[in-house]
């Protein structure tokens, strides 16, 4: 698996650059356990990792805008485990991750590397779907639930971000049965409107009882350039980030998605 890391290095804290990453995973059999593995050398394994980010920076170099430097990393490591780790050491401020392939086995391999990602580092994670093209992102779809938006929301992260693009925002909230969604702002989402008012804010009351399945096809029919989420621990997103429902946020629209944790 691949993270990009847009960085300032601490070994060159005066220019901004990207980190091509691999995390790389030895597979060990187990003793007595018959298996169609084959041993894989580690040296081996390690220089086809190297020699593959070699690749991808030699096809990236002439795209840089000037004075950004692009900086390879290959490690035996578990992804998700080991990825804010990296970032630290390389002072990080964003991780980006591709999504490749298409099958179903790729979709479990990948989306379950993604998905874990997602779910455990505290960086901003950008996941990139295989049909997405560049674009300035000028409109962001914000998933919200508008509870405990005070506490809950990284309003220091997500006010960074809103100030360098400067995109439409859209507050998009879904509720079953349009139990909550009767076109106004509840106490809490007034808060949050207090908060991000300096970005004049559109909200929407969506129906549905599949919260990603309603976030992007809203994203999708009004052109979104990103959709924001943030995950939580409980509440109305908590199902976002089951393995099947973030393959589907990962897998079946072109649209980047973005975390950023609370």
């Amino acid at each position: 698996m691949q993270a990009a890391m847009p960085y300032n290095s601490p070994r060159s804290w005066a220019q901004p650059g990207i980190v091509l990453y691999h995390a790389y995973e030895l597979i060990v059999p187990i003793p007595d356990l018959p298996t169609a593995v084959p041993m894989v050398d580690i040296d081996e394994l390690k220089g086809a990792s190297e020699d593959g980010l070699k690749n991808m920076r030699s096809a990236l170099s002439a795209s840089l805008p000037a004075g950004v430097v692009l900086d390879t990393r290959a490690e035996n490591h578990l992804l998700a485990a080991n990825l804010d780790a990296v970032c630290q050491e390389e002072g990080a401020d964003i991780v980006v991750m591709g999504i490749t392939g298409g099958s179903q086995l790729e979709e479990i391999l990948v989306g379950s590397n993604t998905v874990d990602v997602v779910k455990n580092s505290r960086y901003p994670i950008v996941v990139v779907p295989t049909g997405a093209t560049f674009r300035p992102i000028k409109k962001i779809a914000f998933a919200c639930n508008l509870k405990n938006v005070v506490e809950t929301t990284p309003i220091g992260p997500l006010k960074k971000l809103l100030d360098l693009l400067q995109p439409e925002l859209h507050v998009v909230n879904v509720s079953k049965d349009n139990k909550d969604n009767d076109g106004t702002l509840t106490k809490e989402g007034q808060q949050l409107d207090e908060l991000l008012k300096a970005y004049t804010p559109q909200y929407h009351f969506l129906d549905g009882t599949n919260v990603v399945e309603a976030v992007t096809n809203f994203a999708e029919t009004n052109n979104a350039d990103l959709i924001l989420i943030v995950p939580r621990k409980h509440g109305l997103f908590e199902s976002i980030f089951k393995r099947s429902h973030s393959s589907r946020f990962a897998f079946h629209t072109n649209i980047p998605l973005l975390s950023i944790h609370q």
